[in-house]
């Protein structure tokens, strides 16, 4: 599947007591027509509001904490099953409310977004994670303005530009996620202010590479737009692989993503995939 443009691969193991390893995550990302940004394992619920536990995987066989355009696929394929219009999953984030808006359009309910730097997490104390200098001026004198830093169970720094497309994403993302003040390394968006209600986004998703879209990043670029008082707590995200509709929302804190999904194929693994000395 994918969500606006985000390739996810479901592996539906709810009837299985099995979970693959690093190395079969990563022959798995290579086989043929199965390359994924995220995989999202499906395993029994533990808990019984919920339709699954779910953990997911970059394809460099690396557990992540969250994946808002997984998270809306997911859902797609527990709806279609059960005919539901509203479902709980769990993930490594928490437990998370997907909606069905529409055939293809679903509402992640993101939870709250964390801005403590122990939270983030980040190898040392900062005072204010609205603007953290990283280091990152050496890399490009156009990165001067320091990034806004979140959590959306994941790290985020958001560096707002003039003009995200005018960036060497490939060469300077792998450096900017592994700056030593990211001990769990980060997902690195360039971001720019559209208007009071849109956002445009480009992203280097830690553990992938250049994504399409990363929805855990739309939401970080939301919330710390508004800390910055530069747009409203609802907006439109533009990414190279549509749109998402991201909601702040004042009464509980939580965020809200909105987008679509889309299926593309469904595939019976080979079972050498899941060799012992698959890698």
């Amino acid at each position: 599947m994918n969500g606006a443009g985000n390739e996810i691969l479901i592996l539906d193991l709810r009837e299985d007591d099995f979970a693959p390893s690093a190395p079969q995550i990563r022959a798995i990302a290579r086989g043929d027509g199965l390359a994924f940004d995220q995989l999202m394992v499906l395993l029994p619920p533990r808990n019984a509001s919920t339709e699954a536990y779910v953990r997911i995987y970059n394809n460099n066989g690396a557990e992540a904490g969250a994946c808002g355009n997984g998270t809306r696929c997911v859902a797609w394929h527990l709806m279609r099953d059960s005919g539901r219009s509203s479902i709980v999953i769990e993930t490594g984030a928490g437990l998370l409310e997907c909606t069905r808006l529409g055939p293809t359009t679903f509402r992640v309910d993101m939870g709250e977004p964390r801005f403590g730097w122990r939270d983030i997490p980040l190898r040392d104390p900062v005072p204010d994670t609205r603007f953290v200098d990283v280091g990152a001026q050496t890399i490009d004198a156009r990165l001067a303005e320091p990034p806004s830093l979140a959590s959306m169970g994941n790290p985020h720094a958001i560096f707002w530009v003039k003009n995200p497309a005018a960036f060497d994403l490939d060469a300077i993302g792998p450096v900017l996620e592994c700056l030593p003040i990211f001990p769990e390394k980060a997902n690195i968006s360039l971001a720019r202010i559209e208007a009071r209600d849109r956002l445009s986004l480009r992203v280097w998703e830690r553990g992938v590479g250049i994504t399409r879209a990363c929805g855990s990043a739309a939401c970080a670029a939301l919330v710390c737009a508004v800390r910055l008082g530069r747009t409203e707590r609802v907006a439109q995200v533009e990414l190279p692989g549509g749109e998402l509709t991201i909601e702040w929302r004042a009464s509980d804190n939580h965020v809200l993503m909105t987008g679509p999904v889309a299926f593309e194929a469904e595939i019976k693994l080979a079972a050498s995939l899941f060799d012992d000395d698959a890698d």
